[in-house]
């Protein structure tokens, strides 16, 4: 399963900076379905939706990213 999540996130990295982030998304959703609680993950989600213009769902994955996980107040 590690495996799965790691090309998950890899290929949802490698969508993002390409700025396809429809795509990037949908890979960043199954990867949180695997491990919902992940803080990296829903900061990297947040990021995408911020880029598609989706402030308020980017807010909440932030700020749930930082309930998680408060080490990086200055996150996104």
């Amino acid at each position: 399963m590690d495996s799965d999540i790691s090309n998950l996130i890899k290929k949802g990295n490698e969508l993002m900076l390409d700025c396809k982030f429809e795509e990037s998304l949908s890979y960043f959703d199954q990867a949180l379905l695997l491990q919902p609680n992940n803080p990296d993950l829903l900061n990297k989600k947040g990021v995408v939706l911020r880029s598609l213009g989706r402030y308020d769902e980017a807010i909440e994955c932030f700020n749930k990213s930082l309930q998680l996980d408060p080490r990086d107040l200055d996150s996104s």
